[in-house]
């Protein structure tokens, strides 16, 4: 009997251990922003290790250098944004857009347009009042650049009437509001809270809310896709799951359009906070949604955008950087 038993649990033993080997590592390459939420919740949850796949992540700083990683073989899958030089650096081939990720969207405060204490009371209001002022934000060309671009073709100013001021980190866009050397910012909203609750910074909109469009993506190399179809697909899987129940739990709204508070959203926004290294309270403020559909149409406005720019390549092509075949194409939900 004893041998039996004996038996019995080196075959088991044996079983795990093959299991173990058996589970496929896959580099991702994200940011610690909450819209990786999704990733934070299948890897704290356990969905990464039931479809055999063990996920490492690599955390950058910036969105380009996850690009880069990429395309050189450093990550197989990136969860990244949407910016002038992503664009140039897919333009010129061995990188495919294969997923979306977040999108600014209304009712959703990802992110924030606002004027430091000095500048408002000075009369900067609204964003109509934009002209003739300060913006910072990270970088030319990024994401909050585009967002500034599209508020200026809403309302009808020119963007070279406002002074764009790059600052290349959001601590230090929040700073400078703080300390009043900006006139106005276009940041993250669970980065500004905190000078926002001091009295030092008020909000002028929310990008969501005044220009929706689609703000970051999943993207892998060709060599990758080529090489581990299966494995990358698997990998998305994941990600839809982890999507899904985030948007079900995190994003519900009550009659009044107002979000629900839950246990359950509380310790999911609990996940988020290990990885993130933020507050649950901050991460409440700026949620955003989530959504692993394409919109190949809004990716090709923003390239247009971004040409008329000159920062673009002129032979950069929407329809040769974006593989429609892991994901459906949705359009992003006009305001």
């Amino acid at each position: 009997m004893r041998r039996a038993l004996a038996s019995a649990l080196i075959a088991v033993l044996c079983l795990a251990a093959g299991s173990a080997q058996a589970a496929d590592k896959v580099r991702i390459g994200l940011l610690k922003l909450s819209s990786a939420a999704p990733l934070y919740l299948a890897k704290d949850r356990g969905y990464f290790e039931q479809e055999g796949i063990d996920a490492d992540f690599k955390f950058f700083d910036a969105a380009v250098p996850i690009a880069v990683a990429a395309v050189s073989g450093d990550i197989d899958v990136g969860f990244t944004g949407f910016t002038a030089a992503f664009y140039n650096l897919a333009g010129k081939g061995g990188l495919k857009v294969i997923a979306g990720t977040a999108r600014e969207a209304p009712g959703f405060q990802n992110t924030a347009y606002v004027a430091s204490k000095r500048a408002y009371d000075s009369g900067l209001k609204t964003l109509k009042d934009l002209p003739g002022h300060s913006v910072g934000l990270t970088q030319v060309g990024s994401t909050f650049h585009y967002s500034l671009g599209l508020i200026a073709d809403k309302l009808k100013f020119d963007i070279g009437s406002v002074k764009i001021v790059p600052l290349q980190s959001l601590p230090n866009v929040a700073a400078a509001i703080k300390g009043g050397t900006l006139d106005a910012a276009l940041t993250a909203t669970t980065t500004i809270s905190p000078v926002i609750a001091s009295g030092d910074a008020f909000v002028l909109g929310f990008v969501g809310d005044e220009t929706p469009w689609m703000l970051g993506c999943v993207v892998a190399s060709s060599a990758a896709i080529e090489k581990n179809r299966k494995l990358i697909e698997k990998v998305l899987k994941v990600y839809q799951r982890g999507a899904e129940e985030y948007s079900r739990v995190l994003l519900k709204r009550d009659a009044d359009g107002k979000f629900v508070r839950s246990d359950e959203g509380d310790a999911i926004l609990g996940i988020v906070s290990k990885y993130t290294e933020q507050k649950i309270e901050t991460l409440r403020l700026g949620l955003a949604v989530v959504d692993p559909a394409l919109d190949s149409a809004d990716i090709a406005r923003q390239i247009a955008w971004f040409k008329s720019q000159k920062m673009v390549d002129a032979e950069v092509d929407a329809d040769k950087i974006i593989d429609k075949s892991f994901v459906p194409d949705k359009p992003t939900n006009p305001k």
